[in-house]
């Protein structure tokens, strides 16, 4: 049964994702026109970021309180949304030192999704919640639905199943007043308005979503203590670009030469550790 409000949605909503680009023949553009018209496009991403930032505020204080509480954060979406929230929970343990279950990225089609596209995937309405169900998902926990156009049925029934189990829920659309902003207790809208290819939401608005999840999850690291003054003293010493970092990191806390600095940091293994046992 369609509702009053899903009546009027239909009349009302528009996705200005999918209108058609300002630009004509780009085909006959030469490279420097195409560039320097996409970068122009670009340019307009962060003051749309900037309009959403009292909204994004909101969410990561609930984010924030749920993890004080042993909550984890979840990503769920499809496409590029799907893969850019992917990319921001896979960033989160070396960047911060957490656990890998700590963010979750989930893309409807699974991981296969990641790399090749998925026929029919995005339009599971139930999918979603039986991936979230694998890691015994609960009240604690924060589930962000991200899709550019805000109407994807995975995210959205996703975030329903949330709702309808006291999990709190957050989004982030590239479209004012989408179902999915409908549906989330925690909307994010960063509007971008058309694209430079005509709907093709990897470009704009893949990048605010992009802009909008590395506040998210770097605002939220540090509210949780996981950064240091401006230092990552907890990053995951995995390379030896990171080891050096982390050396010269000890040498402008503590008094120590680079070789005092290798060797404390040797010993206990993260930045954190090596200067509170100095």
């Amino acid at each position: 049964m369609v509702s009053l409000w899903q009546k009027n949605m239909k009349m009302t909503f528009t996705k200005t994702t999918e209108q058609s680009s300002k630009y004509e023949h780009l085909e006959k553009m030469s490279v420097q026109e195409l560039l320097s018209n996409i970068n122009q496009e670009d340019k307009t991403v962060p003051m749309a970021v900037e309009k959403a930032l009292p909204q994004i505020e909101s969410l990561v204080a609930e984010i924030v309180a749920n993890m004080k509480l042993g909550g984890r954060l979840f990503y769920i979406g499809a496409g590029t949304s799907g893969r850019l929230g992917i990319l921001d929970a896979s960033e989160c343990p070396p960047t911060f030192g957490v656990p890998f279950d700590f963010v979750i990225g989930l893309i409807a089609g699974g991981d296969k999704a990641i790399r090749r596209a998925v026929e029919n995937a995005e339009d599971n309405t139930t999918q979603a919640w039986i991936d979230l169900q694998k890691y015994n998902i609960n009240e604690n926990d924060v589930v962000v639905g991200i899709a550019a156009s805000g109407t994807t049925p995975y995210v959205i029934g996703g975030l329903k199943a949330c709702n309808e189990n006291n999990i709190t829920t957050g989004s982030i659309s590239c479209n004012e007043g989408s179902p999915l902003s409908h549906t989330a207790k925690f909307p994010i809208d960063v509007v971008v308005g058309p694209e430079f290819v005509t709907g093709s939401s990897r470009m704009k608005a893949g990048t605010a979503q992009k802009l909008v999840l590395n506040m998210i999850s770097t605002a939220t690291m540090i509210q949780l203590g996981k950064v240091k003054g401006n230092k990552m003293v907890d990053m995951q010493l995995s390379n030896s670009k990171l080891v050096d970092r982390g050396v010269k990191m000890i040498m402008g806390e503590i008094p120590v030469s680079y070789e005092e600095a290798a060797e404390l940091l040797a010993k206990y293994g993260s930045v954190r550790k090596a200067v509170d046992n100095f």
